[in-house]
């Protein structure tokens, strides 16, 4: 029997989360190269952990296999530890049987530090271990939260975490960052692997934004729109947004449309409620297939990132703002991973946390001057079709999982050469 690759991640498809998007993206192009592919994942959705999807199903090729675990949800730390916990029997127990000598296992990061759990059920049963490195912990929590954990635990939990990395055959992480971080904790850097993430470019295009349906429903139409699309949580400051908008709110024409959740939506609703501005909209997530719709449907987008997280996330919704074609200012570290991206990118601009001013001035600058928007989002989007598609991305996940890892893809060859040869082409429209 031919060897497989078993993907282990909470969520899976149809979830919207940033993990499981990821994963359902890349886990159909593995199976697509003629490679047996699994999922083990929970049975609920990241906005809804209420959600009783099937146990079994099989998703574009891809074996779905989706474990009970409790349901505590996001809102109480102790509750999602016991979620958490739930996971890592459950799965674990899982991937013990679905695993044989010789197949892969590949471990994501939801829930934290499944690495551990992984690199056990490699060893025990002869898998090869990949490690998927979306953020880093316990460094996250301890940054986060003050005293999240005691310092001991903390220091257990890292080392147990090296180990599992240092076990692995190879661990792909999201940037030069979080690669020299690990380095710098001991992790072999022959072991470590740079793949960045994407968004799928023929799903998101470029597209004139006043012809947007989502600006047509919220009657946008002559605003400059600011935009923020995804999970905002503990990871992402936005006070400095609620600071520009504060400087701005004299001025007719711009709105901040904040499209998603997270656990810091609430409390930047609240926030707007306090100040009394006006001149913000928020919607939940959008379906995905409304995604290219929404985010072009903004003229200029907004990531944020605290500074103390540099090394530990690089915000995934970075990618699909540059494969839509919009310029973006990054709210965080200007030395940190997405500046340095946007800046070599030359298609966005960097302002320091707590620097509202400086935001509202660059708001104003891009407003003021269409056609240097028109001419980042042109960038953006040649940066993506150079850097960040999902082919290009599925071409790298394969080249590991084959020539590292030793499994047969039949239909790899004619992938890699139709990718190889696939040329660039710009498709980025005006921001307005």
């Amino acid at each position: 029997m031919a060897a497989k690759v078993i993907f282990a991640n909470r969520y899976f498809h149809p979830d919207l989360s940033a993990t499981s998007q990821m994963l359902s993206d890349l886990a159909p192009r593995v199976a697509s190269a003629g490679i047996e592919v699994h999922v083990v994942c929970s049975r609920q959705l990241y906005e809804d952990p209420a959600a009783r999807l099937a146990p079994y199903e099989l998703v574009n090729g891809v074996i779905v296999h989706r474990v009970w675990t409790a349901r505590f949800g996001r809102g109480r730390l102790l509750g999602r530890a016991l979620d958490y916990l739930s996971f890592y029997v459950s799965a674990g127990t899982r991937l013990f049987r679905l695993a044989r000598r010789g197949d892969v296992l590949v471990s994501k990061t939801d829930p934290p530090l499944l690495s551990i759990v992984a690199a056990i059920v490699a060893a025990a049963r002869g898998a090869i271990l990949v490690n998927w490195l979306q953020d880093l912990f316990p460094e996250v929590a301890a940054r986060l939260y003050v005293r999240a954990l005691p310092r001991w635990l903390e220091r257990l939990l890292q080392v147990l975490r090296d180990r599992s990395l240092n076990s692995a055959r190879v661990n792909v992480v999201l940037g030069a960052h979080m690669r020299d971080y690990l380095v710098s904790r001991g992790v072999a850097q022959a072991r470590l692997r740079i793949i960045e993430n994407w968004s799928d470019g023929a799903a998101l295009r470029p597209k004139v934004a006043s012809e947007t349906q989502l600006r047509h429903e919220l009657a946008l139409q002559d605003r400059f729109v600011v935009g923020y699309s995804g999970n905002l949580g503990r990871a992402h400051e936005f006070e400095t947004i609620v600071e520009a908008a504060c400087a701005l709110r004299e001025v007719s024409g711009f709105v901040f449309l904040m499209i998603g959740g997270g656990a810091q939506m609430s409390a930047l609703q609240a926030r707007v409620a306090e100040r009394g501005l006006t001149n913000f909209r928020f919607t939940p997530y959008q379906p995905r297939a409304s995604l290219g719709d929404s985010l072009a449907a903004a003229d200029v987008h907004l990531v944020s990132l605290r500074p103390e997280l540099e090394g530990l996330i690089v915000p995934s919704k970075l990618y699909g703002i540059l494969a839509a074609g919009r310029p973006a200012i990054f709210i965080g570290d200007p030395q940190g991973e997405v500046a340095r991206i946007l800046a070599n990118g030359r298609c966005g601009i960097s302002v320091a946390c707590g620097d509202g001013v400086g935001l509202a001035r660059e708001l104003r600058t891009l407003r003021s001057d269409s056609a240097l928007a028109e001419a980042m989002g042109h960038r953006s989007r040649e940066l993506f079709e150079r850097s960040h598609t999902l082919d290009r991305a599925a071409l790298e996940w394969l080249d590991i999982l084959v020539t590292q890892c030793g499994l047969s893809a039949a239909r790899w060859p004619p992938i890699r050469a139709a990718i190889s040869a696939e040329p660039a082409t710009s498709g980025a429209a005006g921001t307005r």
